[in-house]
């Protein structure tokens, strides 16, 4: 190898794997920010370290590609640790690359970042000068086989001093080990003899290529089919329910209660997707088929530790014969055709605000086909797969939802737009709340994306504390936010920009639209705090009953 520094040394290896880094520079990363681009890296600034990790996070939900992040050590690493633990929660495979304290010991700003890191499930893996290469490798295959966030820190002293010479080996390819000859015959014997099959897919199916064989699997059994929000429209066709949990319909979710046989394929089974245990009987068989080592929920009657895809094709090739369920297919397209679809929301509400429901739908008929919604957390999360056309798994991309955070939207929607090569325009739909915490990344999002629209649900409030907690008599006045002007900020930075206050009002997006979609459009909709959402009410119902259980 040619004599690199210890942090191009890093920056090398890092290379063979990935060609985005998203970051914000100072004294902890500059030498590895200069190594980078020496090597051809393409660098995205963002205004905030915050934004370095949910960049790069959503990068790869958005492509399946993987992006690091980087900030300076102390106060720059710290202000990483939302997006790192959200995520280390959410199983996405990210790089942190981060200055430390020296080798030669702390100084007195120096806090222990490797305990830190600890704390949230990420592994730290600290370069030096003999095994730079080989460290940064290491820690780069355990983000990919582990599915989880890992940091790699360039002690400060070190970064700029020459590394040594090293013979890395090629990348392993992950091994998967599938319980082939046990469990999944018994998996096809149990779906072999089902009246009322369900098939019901998550984010892991998706990320393992599985929705074909899944869709085969279904037709083969004459299965229904349905995802969680991660993996929405995944198995699309004859018999699809939709999104399963409070995002769905309530005629959806009756049909999932009244499964005899339900095959969930890498799915975790969260509360939200399981309607906080209200949404399969309680007489269902619950098969559950994922990477994970055990189950992730007590429900689960069966497990199979095996990758979705291989397994799927594996119980294709156990199955005798054709559909057996053929009726329920039938019968489950009569009921959806008959059956209440979601609230189309209203065109007069109490304080002369817009009904959300009302302007989701408006916007679905304005915004581009071609398109990839990025969320952030918040109570208006359901609106967009409530109601939205979102064509693929990979064009919902939802952050802060594993680690119950807001603020990481416009971040998020950063790694998204740099990882969008065909086309499509990027749309990030925030809160007011959210899109204040994460504002100054406003300006990276104008500076990243070809094409890009920001939906801002704008009530002036934390909606989701004023529906839970202000509803029960508690002062709403920490939960209020002062009307912001939006529209004018990103005019200011450099955006088109429109107040949306009533549905006529979409005529500016739609004739951005119309002249080509080119550059950022913000969209400041002025809602009214008086919808709930669905998936918040049963939240709200689900702790109630909680409440009572304890107390009875």
């Amino acid at each position: 190898m040619t004599s690199l520094t210890v942090s191009g040394r890093v920056a090398q290896v890092l290379s063979s794997y990935l060609s985005d880094v998203f970051g914000v520079m100072g004294n902890g990363n500059v030498y590895f920010l200069d190594a980078a681009e020496k090597l051809g890296l393409r660098f995205s600034p963002v205004r905030h370290e915050g934004a370095a990790i949910a960049a790069a996070d959503a990068y790869y939900r958005t492509s399946g590609r993987l992006a690091a992040g980087t900030t300076t050590y102390g106060p720059g690493y710290t202000n990483a640790l939302t997006a790192l633990a959200e995520a280390v929660q959410a199983q996405i495979p990210v790089v942190l690359v981060t200055g430390d304290a020296p080798s030669s010991g702390a100084r007195p700003q120096d806090v222990d970042q490797a305990a830190i890191a600890a704390g949230l499930g990420a592994a730290t893996f600290t370069v030096t000068r003999d095994a730079a290469g080989s460290i940064t490798r290491q820690a780069v295959e355990y983000a990919l086989t582990k599915r989880t966030a890992v940091v790699i820190a360039i002690p400060y002293d070190l970064a700029a001093l020459e590394a040594a010479d090293e013979e890395l080996p090629a990348p392993s390819a992950p091994k998967i080990t599938d319980d082939v000859d046990g469990g999944l015959g018994q998996v096809a014997r149990l779906l072999a003899g089902a009246k009322r099959p369900l098939i019901l897919a998550g984010r892991g199916a998706h990320l393992a290529g599985a929705g074909p064989e899944l869709r085969e699997l279904a037709d083969r059994l004459g299965a229904l089919t349905a995802g969680t929000a991660l993996a929405l429209n995944l198995l699309q066709g004859d018999g699809y329910l939709g999104v399963a949990g409070g995002f769905g319909t309530d005629t959806a979710a009756g049909l999932m209660g009244e499964a005899d046989v339900v095959l969930v394929a890498g799915a975790s089974l969260s509360p939200f997707t399981m309607r906080f245990g209200h949404l399969l009987g309680p007489d269902s068989t619950v098969i559950q088929i994922d990477t994970a080592l055990q189950p992730t929920h007590p429900r689960v009657d069966l497990f199979v530790s095996a990758d979705a895809k291989s397994a799927a094709g594996r119980i294709l090739q156990l199955l005798d014969g054709e559909a057996s369920a053929a009726a329920w297919r039938a019968e489950a397209r009569k009921r959806l055709a008959e059956g209440p679809a979601h609230h189309a929301g209203t065109t007069e509400t109490a304080d002369g605000r817009l009904d959300p429901r009302s302007l989701a739908i408006a916007l679905d008929a304005v915004l581009p086909e071609r398109r990839t919604v990025v969320q952030d957390g918040g109570h208006f999360i359901g609106w967009a797969p409530m109601y939205w056309n979102i064509p693929r798994p990979q064009d919902l991309v939802m952050v802060g939802t594993a680690f119950q955070s807001i603020g990481l939207g416009l971040a998020s929607a950063v790694g998204a737009a740099r990882a969008l090569e065909d086309g499509r325009t990027l749309v990030l739909a925030s809160g007011d709340g959210g899109f204040l915490m994460g504002l100054s990344d406003l300006e990276s999002l104008i500076g990243a994306a070809t094409s890009a629209v920001v939906v801002i649900y704008n009530d002036a409030a934390y909606g989701a504390e004023i529906h839970q907690y202000g509803s029960q008599g508690l002062t709403e006045k920490p939960m209020l936010i002062p009307e912001v002007d939006f529209s004018g900020i990103a005019r200011a930075l450099g955006a088109e920009s429109a107040i949306i206050r009533s549905l006529t009002d979409l005529s500016a997006l739609q004739d951005w639209i119309d002249a080509g979609a080119k550059g950022t459009f913000v969209a400041d909709c002025r809602i009214t705090s008086s919808v709930r959402a669905p998936w918040l009410s049963e939240w709200m119902q689900a702790k109630q009953e909680a409440k009572a259980a304890v107390a009875g």
